[in-house]
């Protein structure tokens, strides 16, 4: 999930190329995915442009917060997003889906996992669950690390601290980037000092991280996860050839991982992505069932010949 962030002026730029979102809208040749700035999402969109640029479509990725990209795909400026991760987002999401101008397509990404976590030793010393927090402000330096500003995660965060039930007057919820948040509370581990943090799966820093989840959360969206892939009204029936791809798109943990690990690396997304394809070619294979080129060729071979399987 690399650079967890909103564009400045992002909000501006949705609204600014509206007008001609109409127009565009209708141009199956070029995908337009959102990118919510996370590594998941950035490998999720690597491997999609490896295997659509291979059959004939340009894809073109923007990086942005989660409220600009609802309303772009709202406003017919974005086609696609592949990482809507349920329930966490349903606050955000319902609304669009209600009106029907965002359609949820298909579940791209089972087993998935969201919350807030702390180091083991703090999870040894008795703290386990939400209701734990109050007692030991001083050691957490009353602080929550979160990301970036309009997340899900930080929303439902800043309502737990909100709620005098909870006994969390004063703490501060830090909004930043998942490469901040990540900086910061690996710093703080390697102290060995008391560290809230949010934390999700698939994810191979996270992964590897000696973390526990906290309990308390389920019953606001944190727990265990889908991700779903969200279009703008219409896009599957205007552009079927892709719409048939995106409903046969299913990602793995194992897949997201690998290629996030190598983004994490330094190594592009695309390229990232096409070095997991090449190890692992028969995983695509369901991509493409009933797909076709953008010219209407047969999509497996153009792949396998494109990309030298």
């Amino acid at each position: 999930m690399l650079k967890r962030w909103i564009l400045g002026g992002a909000a501006g730029l949705a609204l600014s190329i509206s007008a001609g979102g109409a127009s565009l809208a209708a141009d199956c040749a070029t995908l337009r995915l959102a990118d919510g700035g996370w590594t998941d999402n950035t490998a999720q969109n690597g491997l999609v442009a490896v295997v659509l640029k291979a059959i004939g479509y340009q894809v073109d990725a923007q990086v942005l917060g989660v409220p600009v990209i609802l309303q772009s795909l709202e406003n017919g400026d974005l086609d696609v997003w592949l990482d809507n991760w349920m329930p966490s987002q349903v606050v955000e999401v319902t609304p669009f889906l209600e009106r029907g101008t965002v359609v949820s397509y298909a579940v791209n990404l089972e087993g998935a996992g969201y919350g807030p976590v702390v180091p083991d030793y703090v999870a040894a010393a008795g703290v386990t669950k939400l209701a734990d927090l109050a007692a030991h402000g001083a050691e957490f330096d009353k602080t929550i690390y979160g990301i970036e500003p309009g997340n899900d995660g930080n929303r439902i965060l800043q309502a737990k601290i909100d709620d005098p039930a909870n006994g969390l007057a004063g703490w501060n919820l830090v909004e930043s980037s998942e490469q901040g948040m990540l900086a910061q509370a690996g710093k703080l581990m390697a102290d060995k000092k008391w560290v809230i943090f949010l934390a999700w799966t698939p994810h191979p820093v996270m992964g590897a991280m000696p973390i526990a989840y906290l309990d308390g959360f389920e019953a606001d969206g944190f727990g265990p996860a889908t991700i779903h892939t969200l279009t703008r009204k219409g896009y599957a029936e205007a552009c079927p050839n892709l719409g048939r791809f995106l409903a046969n798109l299913r990602f793995t943990l194992q897949m997201e991982g690998d290629v996030m690990q190598a983004i994490l690396d330094g190594t592009d997304a695309e390229a990232a992505g096409l070095a997991w394809i090449k190890a692992n070619p028969a995983a695509i294979e369901p991509w493409l069932d009933g797909v076709t080129t953008r010219d209407g060729g047969a999509a497996l071979p153009a792949v396998k010949a494109a990309l030298g399987l």
